[in-house]
């Protein structure tokens, strides 16, 4: 990971909302339910695709990333699946700068992990 970025000439700037592992689901009381509930793994994988298709309907990539903001209401869980980021990131050869945050809750007690992203080109 880079303490910093400079980012110079670029055209464009994508921030991503945070993203969580949720899915329509008309059957349930809010209308969506939890993907991978209770499991922090699952809901790291799920939340990178989602990155990745943020990333490609902005005709953007992985390499392109500028920055990261990991929420999770279990850090030593998050630490313990890093690897699931550090392959995923890996094949961009970037190491953008990101930052860790325990918090005690996220939008549905459920979900485990939310993450932003900053991308430019």
């Amino acid at each position: 990971m880079d303490q910093a970025e400079v980012i110079e000439d670029t055209a464009r700037v994508l921030h991503c909302s945070g993203q969580v592992a949720l899915e329509a689901d008309p059957d349930s009381e809010l209308g969506v339910s939890v993907i991978g509930a209770g499991d922090l793994r699952a809901q790291i994988t799920h939340v990178l695709g989602l990155i990745d298709e943020l990333l490609e309907s902005a005709g953007m990539s992985r390499s392109t990333l500028t920055s990261l903001r990991f929420f999770t209401t279990d850090i030593d869980g998050f630490l313990e699946n890093y690897d699931v980021y550090a392959g995923w990131i890996e094949p961009a050869g970037i190491k953008p700068p990101q930052s860790l945050l325990g918090i005690n809750r996220l939008v549905h007690p459920d979900l485990l992990v939310e993450i932003e992203a900053t991308a430019a080109a």
